[in-house]
């Protein structure tokens, strides 16, 4: 990870053991995490089929926290959903740092695989500022 990232990116590891301790884990029948990192592929190169673009060298990325919780609020309260962790980095970042880590547990299969779509797209979409570094 760069310096200029944020210094602690949290274990995955610790958040799954953590979600299974918390009382409504029981309810749980499915965790999904989302790892997003800093890839060398322009968006325009992955998302449209650009050919021209130069390699990516790193990522400024930014978030607005109010937004942030509000689409967790509403990820969790999506049907059969328990659990909703999120995580963003900011700074400067590089090829290969944490963007962003998103823990979705729930009842079952389809409840959380709709949440963690939803919950990812939402903050992509509306919560952050991405601006990719050649």
């Amino acid at each position: 990870m760069s310096d200029q990232a944020k210094a602690t990116v949290p274990s995955l590891d610790l958040w799954l053991q953590e979600a299974k301790a918390e009382h409504n884990a029981k309810d749980c029948g499915m965790y999904l995490f989302h790892n997003g990192v800093v890839r060398e592929s322009a968006k325009a190169a992955v998302r449209e089929g650009a050919a021209d673009t130069a390699p990516v060298k790193g990522m400024r990325f930014s978030y607005d926290a109010e937004k942030v919780a509000r689409a967790k609020d509403a990820a969790l309260a999506m049907p059969g959903i328990q659990v909703v962790r999120v995580w963003l980095n900011s700074g400067q970042l590089r090829v290969g740092d944490d963007i962003m880590l998103v823990l979705v547990g729930g009842d079952i299969r389809p409840h959380v695989i709709d949440a963690l779509q939803s919950l990812v797209g939402e903050i992509k979409q509306h919560c952050v500022r991405e601006e990719e570094v050649y």
